[in-house]
């Protein structure tokens, strides 16, 4: 099973980006899928999760900016980042539970991609 992340870049403040994290591989199903972040000496970070029925959860710092979503048939986990701050540069990495059979539960990460806002 691998995840992989795209949609990284360099943004303005105030800009917005979009993350798309697909899971791949050997899938039976995925439980919860989420988005974490590091900034250069900082420790990782909990940015938001969203369960399978679509129940979310965000970190403060980026409440009623950013929004979570997934696509369960793709099985593909997406953040849209708005109204973003020079504080949201970090690399984020998607995480995933999946199924790879319907009793192994696996945690899985994906290989990060650096978002940076700058002007």
């Amino acid at each position: 099973v691998q995840l992989q992340a795209s949609g990284g870049g360099l943004v303005q403040p105030g800009g917005s980006l979009r993350l798309s994290c697909a899971a791949s591989g050997r899938i039976f199903s995925i439980n919860d899928m989420g988005w974490y972040r590091q900034a250069p000496g900082k420790q990782r970070e909990l940015v938001s999760t969203i369960t399978y029925g679509g129940r979310t959860n965000y970190a403060s710092s980026v409440k009623g900016r950013f929004t979570i979503s997934r696509d369960n048939a793709k099985n593909t986990v997406y953040l849209q980042m708005n109204s973003l701050k020079p504080e949201d540069t970090a690399v984020y990495y998607c995480d995933a539970d999946i199924y790879e059979t319907r009793a192994a539960l696996i945690h899985y990460w994906g290989q990060g991609t650096q978002v940076t806002v700058s002007s």
